[in-house]
Parts: structure tokens; C-alpha cells; sequence
């Protein structure tokens, strides 16, 4: 490989990573909305899920935001084609601090609930221009994304850990021959026992989605979600510990 190839292949690789990441944090936001708005529905107190939304948001949320900033949008600021996105990023960064704090201070289940849907919405929406339109505006002017992001976690997200290019094997768990009602227990011990960034396939004979609420409600953030086979007859699912 020339080092020319080297450069455009971690070119290549970097909007790659930075979506993946995107995709967990929005995955892991959504996933704590949902739970909130059904412990209000199963009339639990949702006091519990708010704090660990809010600690996600300020552990995890806020910090890429502010690498962001640093980095990504100080690039995309001095392009005439993306100056006024940039602006408008920064002022919705500046909105989900406020609905950040909004979400802590929150204290009747009505407020705790709309916090959190209303920063789910704005994050997702986020995203999305992030991923739909600021990077591939980086990428067309010829910003060195590799260069400017070094190893940046904040925005890239922690590496893969698998080396030399190949994919770590993993485990299959077949439950199409498991009685029913003994299905999600099965899945759920094999998944108490991964260690943290390795992962299952589900091999199942319809669509899983049930199960993936039941993770989204008892494993909020906790865990990964992959679709690798969907049907008609077969149904394959990459689950993962986050």
C-alpha cells in the first residue's frame, strides 16, 4: 500500500468512526427517553432514569459537543458554504445544555417526561446535520479530517479494539429450537456474561423488536443493537455489551 493509499484509506475511515459513534450516542439517548416515558406509564417513579440521563449528558453528550466545537466546527466556520451551519450547531449545542439542566433540575413526572423527550428530539434531529450535511461539506472541500481529529475519543468515540483489519469472531445463539418462554432468559444470561465491546448474534425465526425494548428498558445505554438478517425466515441480531 503507497502512503498515499494509507492517508486516503484513514481519510475514508474517520466519517465512518465519528458516525458510528453518533449512532451509539443517539441509539443510548433514545433509549433512556423510551424508559422514562414507561415508567411513567407503569406508574414508576422515573426519578432514577433521569439521573442517569442526565449523567450520560454530562459525561458523554456534552463533552463531544465541546470537542466538536474545537475541531470539526472550527474547520467548517472558516468555509464560506458551511459558516452559517456552524452557527446555527453552536446555538443548538447551547440548547441542549439548557435542556440538560432543564432535565436535572425537573421534579413532577410531566417535567422529568418532557425533558427528556424534548432533548431526545433536538439530539437526534442534531445528529442527523451532523452526519447528513457538515461532514460530507468537511469531506467536499478537502478538510484533512485525520489530521485535525488525531485521536480525539470525544468525537471519534473509543477504537474498535479489533486489530489488523479482521473482525474478532463471534458466538452465535441459536434459541429457534428454545421454547418461547424460556427465550429471553436464554439471551439474557449469555449477555451477562459478555465483557464490555464483544457481543452475541441472536439467531431467531421472526423479528426480535420485543426484546430489543426489554434490553432498552432494563440496559439503557448498556448495550449494542445490530441488525445483520432480517427475514423473511431467519432474523439476525448483533447484541453487544456497550
Amino acid at each position: 500500500m503507497t502512503a498515499q493509499a494509507a492517508r486516503t484509506g484513514a481519510q475514508d475511515a474517520v466519517p465512518a468512526r465519528i458516525r458510528a459513534h453518533h449512532d451509539r450516542l443517539g441509539r443510548t439517548m433514545s433509549d433512556h427517553a423510551v424508559t422514562i416515558a414507561r415508567s411513567v406509564d407503569r406508574l414508576m417513579s422515573p426519578a432514577a432514569r433521569q439521573a442517569v440521563l442526565v449523567a450520560f449528558c454530562e459525561e458523554e453528550v456534552l463533552p463531544h459537543a465541546v470537542a466538536e466545537e474545537k475541531t470539526l466546527y472550527a474547520a467548517a466556520a472558516e468555509l464560506p458554504a458551511t459558516e452559517l451551519l456552524v452557527r446555527a450547531m453552536r446555538d443548538e449545542h447551547a440548547a441542549l445544555r439548557a435542556l440538560v439542566a432543564g432535565l436535572a433540575s425537573a421534579t413532577t413526572q410531566g417535567e422529568i417526561v418532557s425533558a427528556a423527550s424534548a432533548l431526545n428530539a433536538l439530539f437526534q434531529s442534531h445528529l442527523a446535520k451532523e452526519n447528513d450535511v457538515l461532514l460530507p461539506a468537511l469531506a467536499e472541500h478537502g478538510v484533512d479530517l485525520a489530521s485535525l481529529l488525531g485521536g480525539e475519543h470525544d468525537v471519534l468515540g473509543e477504537p474498535s479494539g479489533v486489530s489488523g483489519g479482521e473482525e474478532a469472531p463471534v458466538a452465535e445463539l441459536d434459541v429457534r429450537r428454545v421454547i418461547p418462554a424460556q427465550r429471553h432468559e436464554r439471551i439474557f444470561a449469555v449477555y451477562g456474561e459478555l465483557a464490555a465491546g464483544t457481543a452475541f448474534v441472536l439467531v431467531n425465526d421472526h423479528d426480535p423488536k420485543p426484546l430489543y425494548y426489554q434490553f432498552a428498558a432494563d440496559h439503557p445505554g448498556d448495550f449494542t443493537w445490530e441488525y445483520v438478517e432480517s427475514g423473511p425466515e431467519v432474523w439476525k441480531v448483533r447484541i453487544g455489551r456497550a
